[in-house]
């Protein structure tokens, strides 16, 4: 810096304003530190700033799999938002994984981010609690945390599914399946739960067969619903309790020689241009993720704010596979 100042002819506080974009430099000024900057190669020493400052301006996103498409907007919105603030984004993916849950939040820590997103693998947060104290804004995204008070935004996953079954229920479907995500997952089992309550809404029994909880591995995923299809009394819908599921089920569904209905949690690319379409429970992911990372910033602004509970709504997208009647024949 000293050896800006001293090529444009100005004091130091004069080459900091500019750098850090800060007001009372003349444009004639500004331009003349700039030309110097450019011709020296100065770059800001942002570790320098860190120790000056206590805050590194950065923020991370701990995500379940950064390659689910789910998370592909949410992960855009928090780093549009994070941008908007002057900040860095720096995220990982826990693989449904508790413990490397756990890693990833304390390495960030440790590298001094000023606030955490998390959409939580595990269900025990209390390691966060001494991070919290010492003022690293976490906000929790799709899931709650676990053992402690913290923000959290969420889609109403019971209110959607409660609505995808009673759509099928409408369209005068009495046996229907489930397929759903590990019941561990704060989400599956918001999801289960509400496929249970619009089947007693409407009076119908579920058979335990019908349900089936586990990995999304297509492998699991297709064996599920193959065995409710070849049951006595075979399913003449299925619900299905996320993207990953709902491809899968999509794949089996297509080998079929009569139809059966479908409606999935999630929408997915191509969703509509399949014959017929698949019907969705729709989330906003973009928006979760921007509301999520503007809470964070309030909390970094400094504001005394009590924890909330945030819950977005879902939509109902019917495309065709949820329309279809049961096959009788």
């Amino acid at each position: 810096m000293k050896d800006v100042a001293a090529q444009a002819g100005v004091g130091l506080k004069t080459v900091s304003r500019v750098v850090n974009g800060e007001p009372g430099v003349t444009p004639e000024t500004e331009k003349r530190v700039q030309e110097a900057i450019d011709a020296l190669g100065f770059r800001r020493n942002d570790s320098a700033r860190v120790l000056r400052k206590g805050r590194t301006a950065t923020v991370g996103l701990i995500l379940e799999d950064l390659a689910d498409p789910f998370y592909g907007p949410l992960n855009r919105a928090v780093e549009e938002v994070a941008r908007s603030h002057g900040a860095l984004l720096i995220n990982g993916s826990s693989a449904e994984d508790p413990d490397r849950e756990r890693e990833l939040a304390l390495a960030l820590c440790a590298r001094r981010v000023d606030g955490l997103i998390v959409i939580p693998a595990g269900d025990d947060h209390r390691y966060l609690e001494p991070e919290m104290r010492a003022g690293v804004a976490t906000v929790f995204v799709d899931r709650p945390a676990g053992r402690i008070d913290a923000d959290v935004v969420l889609s109403d996953s019971f209110g959607g599914a409660r609505g995808g079954v009673a759509h099928l229920i409408a369209g005068g479907h009495r046996r229907i399946g489930f397929v759903g995500d590990h019941p561990r997952i704060h989400t599956a089992a918001e999801r289960l739960r509400g496929y249970r309550t619009a089947m007693a809404d409407a009076g119908l029994p579920v058979d335990d067969s019908w349900v089936s909880l586990g990995s999304t591995d297509p492998g699991r995923v297709a064996a599920a619903t193959r065995s409710m299809l070849a049951d006595q009394d075979p399913v003449t819908a299925v619900f299905a309790g996320n993207n990953r599921v709902t491809v899968t089920v999509v794949r089996v569904l297509a080998a079929l020689e009569h139809p059966v209905a479908l409606v999935g949690f999630d929408d997915f690319e191509l969703a509509d241009l399949l014959r017929p379409g698949v019907t969705v429970v729709a989330q906003d992911p973009a928006t979760l993720g921007r509301v999520a990372t503007d809470r964070l910033f309030q909390r970094l602004s400094g504001a005394a704010l009590p924890t909330t509970r945030t819950e977005l709504p879902t939509r109902l997208i019917p495309r065709g596979s949820g329309e279809l009647p049961p096959f009788s024949g």
